[in-house]
């Protein structure tokens, strides 16, 4: 485990991972080394039938190929660094195959749902005025959750129109964002966020009540919130279509500084039926915009 220990290490310190992906990775690697253990083999000494026994082992448990593959990436990541710390002379992993996932289109919402999504928060009240804030943020910038909510208020530049996200690994990036989004954030800024500030301003744009950093159980549609409808949308990859200046798979762009667009005018289904109209149900609202 020694091994396993210095990489983990190495992870943290060179490449910035998060403690989600050691977690993950230590996870992963102990169960290699628990295998390896079972055959009286250990990490520095293993061939390629071990590893070979080893996938066919996690294939057995009814892994799939993008389980088995992330279980080699993590074996493949702890040998390459071996070799090139000297403790082993040849990579077992080398010639090994990846296990291909089989390719599948992304679901996307429709640009009604979309739409009723992003226009659900009651703007009445100082959480569904954040919570719109945040969706238009969202939909505007193709941000994910995470990055979106670890943004603080000095990544923002309203004058310029972009914010500075810190993604993966802490990688940082400009992200452009529609005029729009940044005028709900502007008016959350300065009527609601002074709200939650408790004890201390952390410094982050988006706040629980209790003026701490909001979650992502907190954004999630299993824990409610004015967000949120009662019940489960439909289950999708992505909570809306792309902004314009990303590969869109609907037909629909969002010009900077425009209101959401239809790219089939001549329907008779509002682009913006909220849930509320349906008596907070997402899936009949989600029917209604499809009924002849």
């Amino acid at each position: 485990m020694d091994a396993v220990r210095e990489f983990l290490t190495a992870l943290q310190t060179e490449r910035g991972a998060s403690p989600h992906t050691l977690a993950a990775y230590r996870r992963d690697l102990t169960g290699f080394v628990t295998f390896l253990g079972r055959g009286g083999r250990a990490v520095a000494t293993a061939r390629v039938g071990d590893l070979t026994e080893y996938l066919a082992a996690l294939r057995r448990r009814g892994l799939g190929a993008r389980s088995t593959a992330r279980h080699l990436s993590a074996v493949r990541g702890l040998y390459r660094f071996l070799l090139g710390s000297g403790g082993i002379r040849r990579d077992p992993t080398e010639h090994l195959e990846t296990p291909r996932p089989p390719r599948r289109l992304p679901r996307t919402l429709s640009v009604e749902d979309a739409a009723a999504l992003v226009e659900a928060p009651d703007i009445s009240v100082p959480e569904g005025l954040r919570d719109r804030a945040l969706l238009e943020l969202m939909y505007a910038s193709g941000l994910r959750a995470s990055e979106c909510l670890t943004l603080r208020l000095e990544d923002l530049n309203q004058a310029a129109g972009y914010v500075m996200a810190t993604g993966k690994g802490s990688r940082q990036r400009l992200v452009p964002v529609g005029g729009q989004a940044l005028r709900w954030v502007q008016r959350y800024i300065a009527t609601s966020r002074s709200g939650f500030v408790k004890r201390g301003d952390p410094g982050l744009l988006f706040l629980n009540r209790y003026g701490r950093p909001l979650s992502r159980q907190g954004l999630s549609p299993s824990r409610p919130c004015s967000a949120m409808p009662t019940s489960r949308p439909p289950r999708s990859t992505r909570i809306c279509p792309r902004p314009r200046f990303a590969p869109c798979t609907e037909g629909f762009t969002r010009a900077p500084s425009a209101r959401r667009v239809d790219p089939w005018p001549e329907r008779d289904t509002p682009i913006r039926k909220s849930t509320r109209a349906h008596g907070g149900s997402w899936t009949a609202a989600w029917s209604a915009s499809r009924a002849p």
